[in-house]
């Protein structure tokens, strides 16, 4: 092996360490100062590794953040294409392919270095499709931008839909654009507007689309996201219109505001709410975390809004008219809130109380800044192995989390306004308890409701006796 091979194989090696062992990395201690031979080899190398496991534990960070850091890579053409495509594979294998537009728009520079007409096809995008110009060895011609989206049109900032005017991406999905939009009549005001990508119109997507509109046009309460219109484009690929939330998912937003864990609690409180609003509307979430969990502000106070059930189950009734299921063997949902029933991925046996558990995650994360099981070794278990750390294993109590947590946990508990020990004082016994209820492996031991949850929360803050309890004790009455 040549030595610089050796010396970014270790480099490598570290990296991943550091992910499975604190579930984070420090990329700037990797990397070899300036004037190191190798350094540009090691920021291409590592970045899309590092990248890779962000967006599988829920930080999204994009090639602009690196390029922050590392400034001398945005003077190097082939660097930003290369980590772009390597972005667009770990997004791609997520369910969240980036469409030409984005591309154009984050990276004007890049129009003919990339294949974006394959990616605007809904093709997933390998090492090969990227064009290099400074490759002599490819024969490929770069992509006419003036040719990229001949086959079908993608609607673009400042055309219409409908009544509605785009005026800007707010976030792309899969098989979804949603667009901040302006409805013109019979009232302006401003919406989200979401639409299936050109390409992803198979049945099974537009069935699941469907099914999404149809779950939130079911509901109404003042904490998920509601519904306005619906209907399909001039080439016939469905929308609908939704409540413009303008927030940021709750984990940050009380991470940001230093909020007391008291502070948290009272918006925990109204997210199991509308989780049991949902329910007895006959809907499953199935995918509770906290990029689905949006706080924003109305006059003048913080409110949590559900913003999607993409991937929702109706017990009863039907969502839509047409075929939608979940094939055996597919994992549907995110594997760190996902419960050990849903994790079997048979798609089978799903109630209610699946919910309960990924309100269960979430509550830990609020309270400890750390899931129950670590979301980049999930991901690396593969298929068999998530469902059999979420089968078998016992999560540590928030409380005994704090204390495994190293250095970080005093940051940590900084961001709830207490110190170390302090925090762990304050998670030990109760909350310890209720939290623990909810991430049952038994889902007959959890709560049976998600307001059961809630109600059981209020009593915690009212200083009331919770039903909660450690394994074996049992609360009288």
């Amino acid at each position: 092996m040549k030595d610089h091979e050796a010396f970014i194989d270790e480099l490598l090696s570290r990296l991943e360490a550091e992910w499975k062992e604190r579930g984070d990395a420090n990329l700037r201690k990797l990397v070899p100062e300036v004037g190191h031979p190798h350094r540009r080899l090691a920021l291409v190398t590592l970045i899309p590794v590092d990248q890779e496991y962000r967006w599988q534990s829920d930080d999204k960070k994009k090639v602009e953040g690196y390029l922050e850091e590392w400034p001398e890579l945005g003077e190097d053409d082939k660097a930003v294409v290369e980590l772009v495509e390597a972005e667009c594979v770990t997004r791609a294998d997520l369910g969240d392919l980036p469409s030409a537009d984005e591309i154009h728009t984050r990276f004007p520079k890049l129009i003919g270095l990339i294949d974006l007409g394959k990616l605007a096809s809904g093709q997933k995008p390998t090492r090969n499709q990227v064009v290099h110009p400074q490759d002599s060895s490819s024969e490929a011609e770069p992509a006419d931008e003036t040719d990229l989206f001949s086959t079908t049109h993608i609607e673009k900032v400042g055309e219409n839909i409908g009544h509605y005017h785009l005026l800007t991406v707010l976030g792309e999905g899969g098989f979804g654009t949603v667009y901040l939009a302006e409805q013109q009549r019979p009232v302006k005001r401003r919406v989200a507007l979401k639409v299936i990508k050109p390409g992803m119109d198979s049945r099974q997507v537009i069935a699941r689309f469907e099914a999404e509109r149809q779950a939130l046009a079911m509901m109404d309460h003042p904490n998920i996201a509601k519904v306005f219109d619906a209907g399909v484009t001039d080439t016939g690929r469905p929308y609908f219109v939704m409540e413009l939330v303008q927030g940021e998912p709750i984990t940050s937003y009380c991470d940001r505001h230093r909020l007391t864990i008291d502070e948290r609690l009272e918006l925990f409180v109204p997210i199991c709410e509308a989780i049991q609003h949902a329910h007895q509307k006959g809907i499953i979430h199935r995918d509770i975390k906290p990029s689905n969990v949006l706080v924003t502000i109305r006059d003048d106070s913080a409110v949590p809004k559900i913003i999607d059930f993409g991937i929702a189950k109706a017990m009863a009734q039907p969502l839509t008219e047409r075929t939608l299921y979940t094939e055996q063997g597919q994992l549907i949902g995110t594997p760190a809130y996902m419960s050990p029933e849903q994790a079997e991925m048979t798609g089978l046996d799903i109630d209610t109380r699946s919910d309960v558990y990924s309100l269960g995650v979430l509550l830990y994360e609020l309270l400890t800044g750390a899931l129950p099981f670590d979301n980049a070794s999930l991901r690396q278990a593969g298929l068999m192995g998530i469902a059999k750390v979420i089968r078998e294993e016992e999560p540590p109590k928030p409380s005994t989390k704090i204390s495994t947590l190293g250095d970080e946990s005093e940051n940590l508990a900084q961001r709830r306004r207490l110190s170390r020990d302090t925090l762990r004082r304050r998670l030990r016994g109760d909350l310890d308890w209720i939290v623990m209820k909810t991430l049952e492996k038994d889902r007959r031991r959890r709560y049976s409701t998600a307001l059961d949850l809630a109600e059981d929360i209020t009593r915690y803050q009212k200083h009331e006796a919770v039903d909660a309890a450690p394994p074996g004790l049992v609360r009288l009455p």
